[in-house]
């Protein structure tokens, strides 16, 4: 069973690695949700999709406001 969660995870990562632009902040995000969700009851893959969602999130509003103190220095 545990090689099945590893398999599938593995399999989720190339996946996601094949559109680097837009998986930016997915990878961590789907381990360590992956890793949650199989000891929070056996739903990795399930964590494995929230924490690639908030993993891209968190990295957008990271870029974002890199950006605007970029801005901010330039004026």
């Amino acid at each position: 069973m545990k090689v099945s969660i590893i398999a599938s995870l593995i399999a989720a990562v190339f996946a996601f690695a094949a559109a680097p632009a837009e998986a930016k902040g997915c990878l961590k995000g789907a381990a360590v949700g992956g890793a949650a969700g199989h000891f929070a009851g056996h739903h990795g893959m399930l964590g494995a999709a929230a924490g690639c969602l908030y993993g891209r999130h968190h990295a957008k509003e990271q870029e974002q406001q890199h950006q605007q103190s970029q801005n901010d220095r330039s004026q």
